[in-house]
């Protein structure tokens, strides 16, 4: 996919297209009507617009609303996809980044080690647990636990 726009006179379609403008973390981007954020920033040849937790770089990755690389802040609302949301002239889109403050920093926050002898996370049951021993689950019929 290419940012680059179509002259107007090189445009054998004849389109008459409107600008707009949206401001970016506090600098003015130029779009044209009908373009998505997403497509507003990569003509301004931003190719990414946020970092995840390992700093690495994040934008548009399917491009279709499938994922969620392209997160932005537009106005009041978090999380809009910007490959999905189409730019208004005037909008006030901000970046997002995930913090590392997100992570759980105490040992009561963290997510539960899993069960030594079993290998399986007990946050994940959903129904009562067999005793051990008692041939339910795992045995199946006509075997014996060893």
């Amino acid at each position: 996919m290419s940012p680059r726009r179509v002259r107007a006179e090189a445009d054998a379609v004849g389109r008459q297209d409107r600008p707009l403008r949206i401001t970016v973390d506090g600098e003015p981007v130029d779009g044209i009507a009908g373009q998505t954020i997403a497509g507003v920033l990569l003509g301004a040849d931003r190719l990414s617009w946020r970092r995840q937790r390992s700093g690495a770089p994040r934008g548009v990755f399917c491009g279709i609303g499938v994922c969620f690389d392209c997160l932005v802040t537009v106005g009041d609302e978090r999380d809009v996809r910007a490959c999905r949301r189409r730019a208004r002239d005037g909008d006030v889109v901000t970046t997002q980044t995930r913090q590392s403050e997100a992570l759980p920093t105490r040992q009561s926050e963290a997510l539960p080690a899993r069960e030594p002898e079993t290998g399986h996370d007990p946050s994940l049951l959903t129904g009562p647990v067999p005793e051990p021993g008692t041939g339910d689950s795992t045995e199946g019929p006509g075997r014996e636990s060893r």
